[in-house]
């Protein structure tokens, strides 16, 4: 079965259509400096997308949480400075209200798309949405979750692969490419892939994320941090800009053969 995907406009980037798309930036906002450092590479590299959480859900409870509500004037000055648009992981409902005046696409984590009280009040918004699947979802549970969103009357989802919790023990995650490509095959929604999250290994990012163009996916999404070893958060699955650098200009070269251009910035 083949199934045309709908695209979903984020600002002027479009997923799902003719062009790869990139999105890049720190698992965490630690500083006014860190991000701008961040967001200024990944552009100048060719992301179109700049992400970085606010809220973290962290499973050791006295791991680093996010900076919270005191980063989004760190996020307005580096939108502003770089025009790029913003995706932010949105853990509690009652954020909502306070991430639409600077979020572009709101990312569901892992742990949340089981959250079917969020997903519904993220329905109630046409911002758009980054579905990540759940470390031990089933395609089928994904999908349905998407449809949450889109009942209660957002269109604008996005999924997202980032890994699921097998019996191997080597990787962080298993990387399940194959959703990838069955999800294109068997539903409408645009996927972008998580080779960061999937891997958990900084050497392993940039041959998933190639892998994943060659899979399908609409694009990619990785951590991106100045200094990976003082990181704050997930440092060990970071690439340092000039990795970020080369990551970009290998990947063009895959989309290339593949007839498929990357996406431009505007």
């Amino acid at each position: 079965m083949n199934t045309q995907t709908k695209p979903v406009r984020v600002g002027n980037i479009e997923i799902g259509g003719p062009a790869f798309v990139v999105l890049a930036g720190p698992c965490s906002i630690e500083s006014l400096e860190q991000f701008t450092q961040t967001a200024e590479a990944v552009k100048a590299s060719g992301a179109v997308m700049l992400r970085g959480g606010m809220f973290k859900l962290r499973t050791n409870p006295d791991s680093f949480q996010g900076m919270g509500k005191s980063a989004f004037e760190i996020v307005r000055a580096v939108k502003q400075r770089t025009g790029m648009q913003f995706i932010s992981e949105i853990t509690d409902p009652r954020q909502l209200g306070d991430f639409l005046e600077i979020v572009d696409m709101f990312q569901v984590g892992s742990r949340n798309m089981h959250n079917y009280s969020l997903l519904k009040e993220l329905g109630s918004v046409q911002t758009p949405i980054l579905l990540k699947r759940g470390f031990s979802g089933l395609i089928s549970e994904w999908l349905y979750s998407a449809e949450y969103v889109v009942k209660h009357g957002n269109p604008n989802v996005v999924l997202c692969e980032r890994g699921i919790r097998t019996f191997e023990t080597s990787t962080r995650n298993t990387f399940d490419l194959n959703a990838v490509a069955y999800v294109k095959q068997n539903s409408h929604f645009p996927v972008i892939a998580d080779p960061s999250h999937a891997t958990g290994a900084t050497p392993l990012v940039t041959p998933m994320a190639l892998a994943s163009a060659a899979a399908g996916a609409d694009g990619v999404i990785v951590e991106v941090h100045p200094n990976p070893s003082v990181a704050l958060s997930d440092g060990f699955q970071a690439l340092t800009p000039d990795m970020f650098s080369s990551l970009m200009n290998r990947l063009e070269r895959v989309l290339t053969a593949l007839d498929r251009p990357l996406a431009k910035l505007l």
